[in-house]
């Protein structure tokens, strides 16, 4: 039996996997708090991330636009998973 790659992620767990956010409990709140949108609609925890989705991430000192390429399986950083497209960061 094979193992298959899963058709959808939830955005915090996504943004934990990929190293995007630290800590699961940081990306729900920042998915709640309406920073994260997810092609182009704001995004909660639980929405359903998949490859070829547009996320931008907003939070008080850094702003990124990424693209998902693929779902990771495991934690794992972002290089080979998202394409980042613009990355800003900003003073505290």
């Amino acid at each position: 039996m094979t193992k298959r790659a899963p058709d959808g992620l939830r955005l915090d767990l996504f943004l934990k996997m990929a190293r995007l956010i630290k800590r699961r409990s940081l990306a729900k709140t920042i998915c709640d708090g309406g920073c994260v949108t997810l092609n182009g609609r704001t995004a909660k925890a639980a929405s359903e991330v998949r490859a070829g989705d547009a996320l931008c991430i907003d939070i008080r000192d850094r702003y990124l636009e990424l693209r998902v390429l693929r779902l990771p399986t495991r934690i794992e950083g972002p290089d080979g998973v998202v394409d980042i497209i613009r990355h800003e960061e900003r003073p505290r």
